[in-house]
């Protein structure tokens, strides 16, 4: 009996902890449950701080993107200007010669600048003034009249209110002909040459193909164009038997008669002979081109109101004649309606315009400066 009652405490606590053990049991899937979704409110309570801290992250860039697009904005509008300059020259050590601001300098070129920078080309500095950018030539300028050429470097130029300087020959114009009287372009610091422009106040007048008129398309006029041929072609296309016998050529013809006659025709048709003779009797190449120059000069357009401008128009078209004589090619040079412009001297009512105009003529037709190949 003593027994038993020593081991009822002990099953009493079993039964306590037992029955314990069972409400546990009873309630663990309840805490699972509970855990389950306490579980599930954590990932989704880390899926949406996952979620911000992309957002976050991305704004972050955005604002260090944008701060970084600001701050080279910042630089840019802070910076210092850049110069333009014009390369003069380039040295053997490595520095270029440049004028910029009304001064010429030496400076250095950035290391990463690998183009070539000749005389003439446009250029960038830096606020070091050092050259940073090549820009190439300059499309931009003064148009001045070439008066002599000094060498291969350098030429005479008359430029604003008849003002002579000496200026260097750029690079671009190393291969080019200048010759005296031709248009060039030169810097806005009047330093370089950098371009040869064309001639509109003569060039319009020059006909670069041969004239397709023949002689067979002139009705008539058989003795006339004989007289003409005698005249013209023969001293040019034997021109060894009239030095052997002391002959002089014939410097013009004059053609005269009422309008539509035929002269500009004849004048044409002469043209087209001389180039297709002089061609067969050089028996060259027979793809060699056939080349004549015809200058069509109607008498009215030279005539200018300022004083001298018609004289300085006849001295360039006679020059660029003897500029296309040289190159062994025929050159004709045609008046038309020439008595507007070449009147007898002392007929002026109102004016002494022809006492100027006639010697200017009469000196490029049998002046100091002799005509070779050229006929007018």
């Amino acid at each position: 009996m003593d027994e038993n009652e020593e081991v009822t405490p002990d099953v009493v606590i079993l039964q306590d902890e037992l029955q314990i053990l069972r409400r546990r049991l009873q309630d663990a899937p309840k805490r699972v449950r509970t855990l389950e979704e306490r579980l599930l409110e954590v990932k989704g309570q880390l899926a949406r701080a996952m979620s911000q801290n992309d957002r976050l992250a991305s704004t972050l860039r955005e604002a260090r993107d944008r701060i970084g697009s600001l701050r080279e904005e910042v630089e840019k509008l802070s910076s210092p200007p850049s110069g333009y300059g014009l390369v003069l020259d380039t040295n053997e050590d490595g520095t270029i010669d440049v004028f910029t601001g009304g001064r010429k300098m030496r400076v250095e070129r950035h290391p990463d600048l690998d183009q070539d920078l000749n005389k003439g080309t446009e250029v960038v500095l830096n606020e070091s003034m050092n050259v940073v950018m090549a820009r190439g030539a300059q499309q931009t300028g003064s148009i001045v009249s070439v008066i002599e050429v000094l060498g291969t470097d350098r030429c005479v130029v008359s430029g604003r209110a008849d003002e002579e300087r000496v200026v260097s020959i750029s690079d671009a114009l190393k291969d080019t002909v200048l010759r005296s009287g031709d248009a060039v372009r030169v810097d806005a610091s009047y330093e370089v040459a950098l371009e040869k422009l064309p001639r509109p106040e003569v060039e319009h007048l020059m006909l670069e193909d041969v004239p397709d008129v023949s002689y067979n398309d002139i009705g008539g006029l058989g003795p006339q164009i004989e007289a003409i041929t005698d005249a013209v072609e023969l001293p040019f296309l034997h021109s060894d038997l009239f030095l052997e016998h002391e002959l002089p050529p014939p410097k013009g013809i004059l053609l005269y008669g009422p309008p539509g006659c035929g002269k500009t025709m004849i004048a044409k048709a002469v043209a087209n002979s001389l180039a297709q003779k002089v061609k067969a009797q050089r028996a060259g190449d027979e793809d060699e081109e056939v080349r004549s120059y015809f200058f069509n000069i109607k008498g009215p357009e030279l005539l200018n109101k300022y004083v001298g401008e018609t004289e300085r128009q006849i001295r360039l078209v006679f020059q660029r004649a003897r500029e296309k004589s040289e190159e062994g090619w025929p050159v004709i040079v045609f008046f038309d309606e020439m008595e507007s412009l070449f009147r007898t001297r002392g007929t002026g009512i109102s004016s002494d315009v022809e006492s100027t105009i006639v010697p200017q003529l009469l000196a490029e037709i049998d002046g100091v400066e002799t005509l070779n190949n050229v006929i007018v």
